[in-house]
């Protein structure tokens, strides 16, 4: 193992000795740019390297990208199971425990490699605020199969507690653990986690049928109006417009004004205006076109109030009926 004296960005900026300079950019590439500027700096104050600290860092380094892979192969239990056979116990424990701290190793690993069928069966009866932190953890789409499939009278209130969700204390997310799975008992990362939170809970109504989703939000609208105001004006933005079908998309212009399009169509990319203009006339979508072009600068507020306004005439059309956005989850199709 590298010297314990060295720090991370020290034993960083080793390793990126050690690789050279062409590795080492394309490493680069993937960093930020106050990281970069740190490692550029330590690099630089760095004069000599013995070839014991740069192979014990290299191993260092090898040691967690393994573990790493088998956290992604089969979880934590896997990887620890596996470093055991290959390091021992004592030195297992101490990558893991080196990887869970420093690149903060979600907890639930498991749960996340598990049909969301079974989990349903573990969970449903579990307390509203159980289910929602273990949801809080899972892919959307999990998410969204699970809460779909839970009693209607449960699926606001999981909602509301994702959305309202922000620090969860280490023993609790514990506990919880320990009752799905108790060999991640003890490695879960003790800092306080942020999880949940109204991207959440977007992310997961957006993938859920449109059933669940408008249950949700009504019940919603009347325990805490607030929220449900927050989490509709992100469950669906203007660039989501490549979501409808090109009837659809025909309907809806009928009923936006050429100003508010010109506006909104400013701040968008090609592929969201060719959508628009392959569903006017040739004659309109020209025309639209010169007057973006002799528009000049724009204020962003402005552009996002008109797309707001195209983005509040999809929903109200959604809602009675008329278009239908496409959709992760199961919505009913009627023939």
């Amino acid at each position: 193992m590298a010297d314990s004296s060295l720090t991370g960005i020290q034993k960083a900026a080793v390793l990126l000795i050690a690789l050279g300079p062409e590795m080492s950019s394309t490493v680069f590439k993937h960093l930020k740019e106050e990281e970069i500027e740190d490692l550029t700096l330590e690099i630089a104050n760095t004069r000599s390297i013995s070839p014991q600290v740069k192979e014990d860092v290299i191993n260092e380094f090898y040691e967690i990208c393994l573990a790493q892979q088998y956290i992604a192969e089969g979880g934590i239990g896997y990887a620890k199971e596996l470093l055991e056979k290959a390091l021992g116990t004592e030195k297992a424990l101490d990558v893991i425990g080196k990887l869970t701290a420093s690149l903060q190793v979600k907890p639930f690993e498991f749960v996340r490699k598990t049909d969301a069928t079974q989990l349903l069966s573990f969970i449903q009866d579990e307390h509203p605020q159980t289910i929602a932190l273990i949801l809080s953890y899972l892919s959307p789409s999990q998410s969204a199969l699970i809460i779909s499939a839970l009693p209607q009278e449960s699926q606001a209130d999981v909602a509301r507690r994702i959305a309202t969700m922000d620090r969860t204390s280490p023993d609790v997310i514990q506990e919880v653990e320990r009752v799905l799975e108790s060999k991640l008992a003890n490695l879960v990362n003790q800092d306080y986690t942020q999880i949940g939170g109204v991207d959440q809970v977007v992310e997961i109504l957006n993938t859920t049928d449109r059933g669940t989703e408008k249950h949700i939000m009504e019940i919603l609208e009347i325990e805490d109006p607030e929220l449900a105001d927050e989490i509709r004006k992100k469950m669906f933005v203007f660039e989501d417009i490549l979501l409808l079908d090109n009837k659809a998309i025909q309907r809806v212009l009928r009923e936006v004004d050429n100003a508010d399009l010109e506006l909104a169509l400013k701040g968008t990319n090609e592929e969201v205006q060719n959508a628009i203009f392959t569903n006017l006339s040739k004659r309109l979508a020209e025309m639209i076109k010169e007057d973006m072009e002799f528009m000049g600068p724009v204020r962003m507020k402005d552009v996002e109030d008109a797309q707001q306004k195209i983005v509040n005439v999809i929903r109200k059309l959604e809602d009675t009926g008329e278009i239908i956005i496409s959709r992760g989850g199961g919505d009913e199709v009627i023939v």
